[in-house]
């Protein structure tokens, strides 16, 4: 077994997730009580992501005191240390969260010079810790990763998100999600974007595209899947997909087919 080195850094965040994700199992107990009689369910929900969001923040806090914090529902919080800050968000996958749905995750990544250099990605449910430091590897638990090998579009199965009815390029992406279905040996939809990288990354998905997303859905999982020898970028090509909300992550071999058939439909479509 190939062991990870775990810096100190690396080590806080596994232990910010960890806790996280002890508050979030013991809410997600309650939700799917609470199903039975719907009553309620909303407001549970949004007191346990905040929960999980103070949990987060005060174990990243206790740490890192100089960091600052880009998070979901806490905005951005600048820091004494102006090259640092946490990107978080405590509950990806909300909805299925809410639906008792055992698909959700905890994403961590750390940002320092405007650049993601550790990331860590949590499903407490499966307690499986997806987590990665540039230039040292991605690791499932103790286990390295590496993306899948697949070389073709038609042999692969990818991963995407569905923007929301009346949300900009809600047209197109049906476009596109028709061409890759014809294209591809299925497509996949589960609800939280930090796990399909974090599937990618471990060769479970041969690939994954969205977009309309936040850096807190994506910043983790883009270094965890390029740590595993994956190749992220926007749809569209270029290099920033964290803070363009574009992304685009397979293996080497797929991502040019994939990209061209994707890009194929916002040609033939427009922008809608």
């Amino acid at each position: 077994m190939n062991m990870a080195y775990l810096s100190p850094t690396l080590n806080v965040m596994l232990s910010a997730a960890k806790k996280t994700g002890r508050v979030l199992i013991r809410d997600f107990g309650e939700v799917e009580q609470l199903q039975v009689s719907l009553k309620g369910t909303n407001d549970f929900v949004s007191a346990a992501d905040t929960k999980a969001e103070q949990t987060l923040y005060r174990e990243l806090k206790k740490a890192r005191p100089d960091f600052g914090f880009l998070l979901e529902e806490g905005g951005a919080e600048e820091g004494h240390d102006k090259s640092s800050r946490w990107i978080i968000d405590p509950l990806d996958g909300t909805i299925n969260f809410l639906h008792g749905i055992p698909h959700f995750s905890i994403s961590i990544a750390l940002e320092r010079d405007s650049e993601i250099v550790a990331g860590a990605i949590y499903h407490p449910v499966a307690d499986e810790l997806y987590y990665a430091e540039k230039g040292g590897g991605t690791y499932l638990n103790d286990r390295r990763l590496r993306v899948s090998a697949r070389r073709r579009v038609e042999e692969s199965v990818l991963a995407t998100g569905i923007p929301f009815l009346g949300r900009p390029g809600h047209g197109r992406f049906l476009t596109e999600l028709q061409t890759v279905m014809a294209h591809s040996a299925g497509v996949r939809r589960m609800g939280s974007a930090a796990l399909d990288l974090a599937y990618v990354a471990a060769g479970r998905y041969d690939g994954y595209w969205e977009r309309n997303l936040s850096p807190w859905d994506v910043a983790a999982g883009t270094l965890i899947v390029r740590e595993a020898g994956g190749y992220v970028s926007e749809v569209e090509g270029g290099r920033n997909p964290v803070f363009t909300g574009s992304i685009l992550a397979t293996n080497d071999h797929l991502h040019k087919p994939l990209g061209d058939l994707l890009r194929s439909v916002g040609k033939s479509e427009g922008d809608g």
